[in-house]
């Protein structure tokens, strides 16, 4: 082999060494993302909504994300076909009007440690609505034992819940399970639309969507006229700011990367990891209290989600 040869396989050799060591950085970095800012997202929100209204604040925030997401989309030449559109419509009014408003709405009450905790319950309603609408219930110890720890994890979460003390903070838990049970709405529907085309291009399609109704609804509902910029303190700016930055546009980004290349179960394991960031950093930061409530509430929410994502993991293995 020649001199030139050599020098030529090495620096090829190197290049694929430099290539590989950036695709790891960004598989890395994609999960950090998934993981640790979408667990500190539910702190943001708490502290955005302390001087912004909660429709207001959700919908600033997925307006800008979808505008900047929507023109890296246009600006790549992806285009919505009508389809599209209207399905992202559907999306967005499930997981952003409904999901992501009661959970901001539910947040000025509900510490975020414990909004997380209710929230992580989604896999066990997306697999109940899956298998009624389906009307086809298979079920084995794994998805049987998860689903009941589930439930006991909720009961406690939700336990002690004054309704007759007459506060609207009363309902901040249910608000936060109503969001909940839209999301994983949402969920199955999107999978069920069979739409094709860039994630990318559907995730700023469906927070516009979403946007447009929480403002809608803000000014209906009297939010706009509660809402003076002036009042709102440079915390909750920050918080907004994080949000939309990381919270959506890195978050989402990253999320639409990895589903493209790596399994949606390994992708799903934010929804446990999640609630876990969410909740110690609920207490760092923000004073919440971890009873022992809180922290057996926390064990079996974590561990029912663990349990139905291999329950149905090991199902769809025996197909």
């Amino acid at each position: 082999m020649s001199d030139t040869t050599q020098t030529m396989a090495a620096s090829s050799a190197l290049l694929e060494s430099k290539a590989g060591s950036a695709g790891r950085i960004r598989v890395v970095l994609c999960f950090l993302a998934i993981y640790l800012v979408w667990g500190s997202t539910y702190l943001a929100i708490r502290y955005a909504v302390e001087t912004i209204p909660p429709l207001v604040t959700a919908g600033i925030r997925h307006t800008v994300a979808g505008a900047v997401l929507l023109a890296w989309a246009l600006a790549k030449g992806q285009r919505p076909t009508w389809a599209q559109i209207r399905a992202s419509a559907v999306i967005g009014f499930f997981f952003f009007l409904i999901g992501h408003g009661s959970l901001h709405w539910a947040e000025q009450y509900v510490p975020s440690g414990t909004a997380s905790l209710l929230i992580a319950i989604e896999p066990i309603i997306v697999f109940l609505m899956s298998s009624a609408a389906a009307r086809v219930w298979k079920l084995n110890g794994l998805l049987l034992a998860g689903i009941l720890i589930g439930l006991a994890g909720v009961g406690i979460l939700v336990q002690g819940t004054d309704l007759q003390a007459g506060g609207r903070g009363a309902f901040g838990p249910f608000a936060v399970l109503i969001g909940a049970i839209s999301w994983s709405y949402g969920i199955i529907y999107s999978r069920r639309s069979k739409l094709s085309g860039s994630p990318l291009l559907l995730s700023a399609l469906s927070l516009l969507a979403g946007a447009a109704m929480l403002l809608t609804t803000a000014a209906l509902s009297g939010e706009m006229r509660e809402f003076s910029i002036s009042r709102v303190t440079p915390k909750s700016w920050m918080a907004l700011s994080y949000l939309i930055v990381f919270g959506s546009i890195i978050a989402f980004t990253a999320y639409n990367w990895l589903l493209e290349h790596y399994s949606p179960t390994l992708v799903a394991t934010h929804t446990y990891v999640n609630p876990v960031v969410a909740v110690f950093l609920g207490w760092l930061l923000a004073g919440e209290v971890i009873t022992l409530k809180v922290a057996i509430a926390a064990t079996l929410v974590v561990s029912a989600v663990v349990l139905v994502d291999r329950g149905t993991a090991k199902l769809h293995h025996l197909r």
